[in-house]
């Protein structure tokens, strides 16, 4: 069979919104074929559909929302993660 999957990712080394790189990567049969990442801030496409798709989403709606997902998706779980590790410790 065939696989196809996305995997959401927020790097940090502090909960500071610059210290953030979101990233949003689509695989299909282990092999990534476009990445969306903050700190390009586009997506970029790694094979001939990944280019393909990444030329149409910089050119729409996709790549404006995909933006504002580093502070709405990442901004908010760090710091939820964060605090929640410091009380831990």
């Amino acid at each position: 069979g065939f696989r196809y999957y996305v995997v959401t990712d927020c790097e940090f080394n502090s909960s500071k919104l610059n210290d953030i790189e979101y990233t949003q990567s689509y695989y299909y049969n282990k092999l990534e074929y476009v990445r969306f990442s903050s700190s390009v801030g586009k997506y970029v496409g790694y094979t001939e559909v990944g280019i393909k798709n990444a030329e149409k989403w910089n050119n729409g709606q996709e790549v404006i929302s995909r933006r504002a997902e580093k502070e709405r998706y990442c901004f908010h779980n760090v710091g939820i993660f964060t605090e929640s590790a410091l009380t831990k410790s």
